[in-house]
Order: structure tokens, then C-alpha cells, then sequence
């Protein structure tokens, strides 16, 4: 059992190993003509100056952030929160150098069919998925069994949650950072050029254009990966920090030990499983979206089915002893999480899918202007809140159970919420995979710009939409997975964090009396704090957006011949790059500082009220992230299916309508709706961290 660390990391290595079979496959396939080659390298640059602009800004705060930590807990734990937060950044910086490289490869591949492009697109993916993954384990590992196994420094535990603090500063930061820029140059190229100016989306004459193909990559891609990868290691020292601060164990016990062990035992049988599933992702000749679907998901069927043997066989090698009443508990504690993160995924392919009714329903809205179009929008990111509510509600009772009937009776008070614990890990094992098949989906996207503005044959555009268009759905499934661990995560180390208050000071137990002032007070600060957040996030979307309109119009406007497309006369570009570079940098500092501030400044004051934030901020932050995602999908894809030929096709009313639904989903679902899952879970992981500093 001792060797478990070590054989996650040994799934870690071959999934780097992977990612780099998979890049070499992408840069040996052909980008196309000159003009592609072109476009695709002004989107490689405009992504690469931002994400080193923003990682410069990042730093600092990181820098701040390492020394508080040093003097305040421990100077290895701002060593540990050093190497979460460059790892995170670097798995980004991957994912984002990659996809600027398949984008033109998926256009010049789609030109040869849509089997083509999508194994192009896929594999583009794969190398973020499996950086991710591969990356965030091979850190989570290395520092354990260095700080924890080896060298048995004090303060381990904390040191160790303090690789998970650093991985969510540059997710957070990342999202909203690469949220603002894409949504305000997205903004601003669909208003002006679709809208007003009534030309297609992605035309060269657009000077947003290339600023809008490069957030995709920044905020799409390097933002999601961000995301996914503080998601997983978040997932993963859940469970590990429960055990370590719960007053019933003691570490260093042999019936302890399995306990610490499961949850990188569970992320290595994921591992595996994914990488086994990526190879069999093929697409055929269909154009057909449920074809394509089908393709696309087959590899993370098969790696949820081998997770789900893995795990049973696992969970009775670690839980057979006299120590554990039933092994079985804990497999069906993971199985369940797995099953209820792909229902959830479900969910949101349901809201925001244009097979099925909702998105249908907004579309048909459109008829009658962009009021109704909104509300529909509305109404149905409302509507999926409740089902993903019952459905994370029937995972939480699962687990829980699960862990129950493992656990010994002297051990119930921990039983139950550990099996919560690895819930989130079940959702999240197969995370390698899943990530591919998300960010196929802005490589795609990019492939449909680039073969728009290099003006090739318009099968090749109806090829690279119909990827696009399962790109919408294959983002909101990978956020239904991202939010759904989100909420299992943060009530997991809400509970460490209970913990950590006892053990540092046993007359300070945390009060969650609600009938006490300083809780009352608490809960509603924290269910105000993701309103706030997302206020902050949309409205800097807003502004930027607006800065991106005037400068559009005023090319359009100042420069002869553009709107006309006449030869010879092409858009600056470089200037709307530079617009939402500078814009979303400034924008992502104050929301993305709350997060670390607000937490910090109630613990010094009042634990507490501190605990009645935590637990407001994760009711209404979890809700409001399915609500802005599932709301921002469906506007989209009923865009896309109008642009598809129904209610009148592109240009018509209803479309115009569309285009401004679109709109105001676009930070919904891409900036706000994402950045909440780990708004919710950086207050607690800075709570766990900071917990004996506070009393």
C-alpha cells in the first residue's frame, strides 16, 4: 500500500508521456495555405502576450500570497504553494501553445472530411487533458511523499492543502483574467459585425475578429485548464486533509494509512482508464452531430466503465481487513460520484443542446424579439438549477451512505463525509479524458474562424461547425463535472476545516448555530459574495466589450473600402488584441482578490462567522454557477440553430434576436458561471490553510 503514491505517480509520468505523443501527431499535420498559416500565428501571438502579461500580474499577487504564508504557517508551505501555482500556470501555457497549433490543422484537415478534423481536434485537446491531469498528480504526489512520507516536517498537512491554495490562485485568476478577454472581444465582433454591420461571423473585414479567436485560447482553453487542474488536485486533498485533521485518527495508525492512500489509488486507476479510452476516439465521414457525438464520447464511456471495475477492485484490496466493516461502501461512494457527475454533465447537454426542447423553445422565442429570447434563456438556466440541485443531492445521500457502511461504528462522525470526499474524486478520475473532449471544443471554434477569414469553400465551414456546435455541448458537460466536485470538494474541506479549528485550539470548535449573530451574519455575506463576484466579472465584461464596440465601429468608420471588403484593405487587428488584453487584466484583480481577502479578513475577526460564510457562499455560489452556465449554452447553441437554417436562417429577425441573447450569455457561461466552482472552493481551501493562524 505504501507504493500507491508512487504508482499515481508512474500515471502522471505516462500521461505527460501521452501529451507528448499526442503533440507531435498534432504539429506533423498540415496548417494549410500561407493565409492560414498567417492567422493562425497572429492568434499564437495574441494569446502568448497575454498569458505572459497576466502571469506577470499573477505573480505578484502569488509573490504576496507566499510570503503570508511563510510567516504565518510555515516557509515550506509557501514552497508548496509556489509549485501548485507554476505547475497550474505552466498546464495552461500547454494547453494554449498546442491549440494555437491544431487550430489551421483541424481547418486544412477538415477539408478531407470530418473524421479528419476531428482527430486533429481531439488530439489538440488531449495534450491539455493530459497535461492537466498528468501534471497536477505528478505535484500532488511528489510533495506528499517528500513532505508527508520522507521528511515528516511539521505542519505536513498544511503544508501539503497549501499545493491546492496555489493551484486555485491561477485558476481563479486565469478564468476570470481569460473570461473578460474572450467575452469582450466576443462581444464586440458579433454586436457590430453580425448586428449592425450584417456581415458573417469570423469575416476578415471584422477587426475583432482575430482578438475574438484568440480568446478562445486564453480563456477557453488556458483559463479551463486552469480550472480543471486546481478542480482534480483539489479533489484528491479533499479527502487526504479530512483524515490528517479529524480528531477520532490518528496518522501514522495502520487502519489509517488506506484512508490516506484511496484517494491517489482511485486518481491512478482514473489515470489509467484515460489514457486507454483517448485511443479510441475516431470519427467517420458524418457530418451529423449524433455521430459525431457518439465518436467524441466513446472514450470517456470506455474510461468511466474501467474506472468504475478499477475502483471495486481497489476499494476491497485497501478496505478488506478487521479495521472496515464492508469495502464495497467507498466503491459505491466513488461509482455514485462518477455516475452523478455524468448526469449532471446529461443535465447540461439537455439545457443547452439544440436536440432537445429548451434550446428548441429560446429559438422559437426569438420570433418575437430579443425580451422574449432573454427570458427563455432565463427560464431555463432556472430550470436546470433545481435538476442539478436533486441530482447532486441524490450524490451527496449516495456517498455519504456509502462511507457510512464502510466505517466502523466509533468511526461514523468521519465515515460519511469521507465517502462525500471521494465522491468528488469519482467525478473527477477520469479527468484526462474528459478535458480533451472540452477543449477540442475552442479548437474547433478557432478552425471555423480561420476557415472563414481565409475564405475557403464553404463545405469546409459546415465541417468545422458542426464540430463547433458539439463543442458547446462537450464544454457545458465538463463544466457540469467542473461544478458538480466543486460543491462535493468544498463541503469536504469545509469539514477539514472544522477540524483544523478543533485541533489548533480545542476550546475554539467552530459554531454553526444559525440562531448565533455572528453565523447569521456570515451566511449572508457569503450568500451575497457570488452575486457580488459575478456583478464584478459581467460588469468588467461590460466595460471592456464597450471599449471593443467604439473601436470596431471607429475602423469601419475612419478606414475606406472595409466594410465593402474591398481589395487590398484589411482591419487592425493588433489594436483590438491590445484593447482586451489591457482591459481584462485590469478588470480580473479586485473579483479576483475577494476570494483570498474576504476569507482571510472574517477568519482573523471571527471563525465563526467565518463558518457561516463558507456555508452561504457554497449554496448560492454552486446554484449560480449551473444557472450562468447552463442560461449562457442555451442562447448559444440557439443561435447555432437558427444559423442552421431555422426561423428564418442567418441575418433574418429572429436571428438578430439570437445574436443578442448570445451575447449576454457570453460572459454568463464563460466568464462569471465557470470563475464561481472555484471562487467557492479558494474561500475554503485559504480557510483550511490559514485555520490555526485564525484561533
Amino acid at each position: 500500500m505504501d507504493a500507491v503514491p508512487y504508482l499515481a505517480a508512474v500515471s502522471a509520468l505516462a500521461a505527460l508521456g501521452l501529451a507528448g505523443y499526442y503533440y507531435k501527431l498534432v504539429e506533423a499535420a498540415s496548417p494549410g495555405n500561407e493565409r492560414m498559416v498567417f492567422l493562425m500565428t497572429e492568434i499564437q501571438k495574441g494569446a502568448r502576450a497575454f498569458l505572459k502579461k497576466e502571469y506577470q500580474w499573477v505573480a505578484v499577487f502569488v509573490v504576496i500570497l507566499a510570503v503570508l504564508l511563510a510567516i504565518v504557517i510555515a516557509p515550506l508551505a509557501a514552497v508548496t504553494y509556489i509549485l501548485g501555482a507554476v505547475l497550474s500556470g505552466g498546464a495552461g501555457y500547454v494547453g494554449m501553445t498546442v491549440a494555437t497549433l491544431a487550430n489551421a490543422r483541424t481547418t486544412e484537415a477538415a477539408r478531407s472530411g470530418p473524421g479528419k478534423a476531428l482527430a486533429v481536434a481531439f488530439r489538440g485537446g488531449a495534450v491539455m487533458g493530459f497535461s492537466v491531469a498528468g501534471l497536477a498528480l505528478l505535484g500532488l504526489t511528489v510533495t506528499y511523499v517528500v513532505f508527508v512520507e520522507l521528511l515528516e516536517v511539521n505542519d505536513r498537512f498544511e503544508i501539503f492543502t497549501a499545493y491546492g491554495l496555489g493551484a486555485s490562485t491561477i485558476a481563479l485568476f486565469s478564468r476570470v483574467g481569460g473570461g473578460i478577454y474572450t467575452k469582450a472581444a466576443d462581444v464586440g465582433a458579433d454586436l457590430v459585425g453580425k448586428v449592425e454591420a450584417g456581415i458573417p461571423e469570423d469575416d476578415p473585414r471584422n477587426p475583432a475578429t482575430i482578438a475574438d479567436n484568440v480568446g478562445d485560447n486564453v480563456g477557453d482553453v488556458a483559463g479551463m485548464g486552469a480550472d480543471l487542474f486546481e478542480s482534480y488536485a483539489g479533489a484528491i486533498i479533499a479527502p487526504i486533509s479530512l483524515v490528517a485533521f479529524a480528531p477520532i485518527l490518528v496518522v501514522g495508525d495502520a487502519a489509517v494509512l488506506p484512508l490516506l492512500m484511496f484517494p491517489m489509488a482511485i486518481a491512478f486507476v482514473g489515470m489509467i482508464a484515460s489514457i486507454i479510452g483517448s485511443f479510441l476516439v475516431k470519427g467517420g465521414e458524418s457530418t451529423d452531430s449524433h455521430a459525431l457525438a457518439r465518436a467524441l464520447h466513446m472514450g470517456t464511456n470506455v474510461a468511466m466503465g474501467l474506472t468504475v471495475l478499477g475502483t471495486i477492485g481497489i476499494s476491497y484490496w485497501m478496505f478488506s481487513g478487521d479495521d472496515y466493516r464492508n469495502p464495497i461502501g467507498l466503491a459505491i461512494s466513488v461509482i455514485g460520484g462518477l455516475i452523478v457527475g455524468w448526469a449532471l454533465g446529461k443535465c447540461a447537454e439537455y439545457f443547452t443542446s439544440d436536440h432537445y426542447g429548451p434550446v428548441k423553445k429560446i429559438a422559437n422565442q426569438a420570433e418575437t424579439g430579443p425580451a422574449t429570447t432573454i427570458l427563455g434563456g432565463v427560464s431555463a438556466g432556472m430550470l436546470s438549477v433545481f435538476a442539478s440541485v436533486a441530482l447532486i443531492l441524490v450524490g451527496v445521500g449516495l456517498a455519504y451512505w456509502g462511507g457510512q457502511i464502510t466505517f466502523t461504528e466509533e468511526q461514523q462522525s468521519i465515515g460519511g463525509i469521507y465517502g462525500i470526499a471521494v465522491a468528488a474524486i469519482g467525478m473527477l478520475a477520469t479527468t484526462g479524458v474528459v478535458v480533451s473532449v472540452d477543449a477540442y471544443g475552442p479548437i474547433a471554434d478557432n478552425a471555423g474562424g480561420i476557415a472563414e477569414m481565409a475564405e475557403l469553400d464553404p463545405s469546409v465551414r459546415q465541417v468545422t461547425d458542426a464540430l463547433d456546435s458539439l463543442g458547446n455541448t462537450t464544454a457545458a458537460v465538463a463544466k457540469g463535472f467542473a461544478v458538480g466536485s466543486a460543491a462535493l470538494t468544498a463541503l469536504a474541506l469545509f469539514k477539514s476545516f472544522e477540524f483544523a479549528i478543533l485541533a489548533a485550539n480545542p476550546d475554539e470548535a467552530l459554531n454553526l448555530n444559525v440562531g448565533e449573530v455572528a453565523v447569521f451574519i456570515g451566511l449572508f455575506i457569503g450568500a451575497g459574495l457570488p452575486f457580488l463576484f459575478a456583478a464584478l466579472t459581467i460588469d468588467a465584461v461590460g466595460r471592456a466589450a464597450q471599449k471593443m464596440i467604439e473601436e470596431v465601429r471607429r475602423q469601419f468608420r475612419e478606414i475606406p473600402g472595409l466594410r465593402e471588403g474591398e481589395p487590398g484593405v484589411i482591419p487592425d487587428s493588433a489594436r483590438c488584441v491590445a484593447i482586451s488584453t489591457e482591459a481584462s487584466l485590469k478588470e480580473m484583480i479586485i473579483p479576483g482578490s475577494l476570494a483570498v481577502v474576504v476569507p482571510l479578513v472574517t477568519g482573523f475577526i471571527s471563525v465563526d462567522a467565518l463558518g457561516g460564510l463558507l456555508a452561504g457562499a457554497l449554496v448560492t455560489g454552486f446554484a449560480l454557477a449551473i444557472f450562468m452556465a447552463n442560461a449562457g449554452g442555451a442562447w448559444d447553441n440557439a443561435k447555432k440553430y437558427i444559423e442552421a437554417g431555422h426561423h428564418g436562417g442567418k441575418g433574418s429577425d429572429p436571428h438578430k434576436a439570437a445574436v443578442v441573447g448570445d451575447t449576454v450569455g457570453d460572459p454568463f457561461k464563460d466568464t462569471s458561471g465557470p470563475a464561481m466552482n472555484i471562487l467557492i472552493k479558494v474561500m475554503t481551501i485559504v480557510s483550511l490553510v490559514f485555520a490555526s493562524a485564525f484561533v
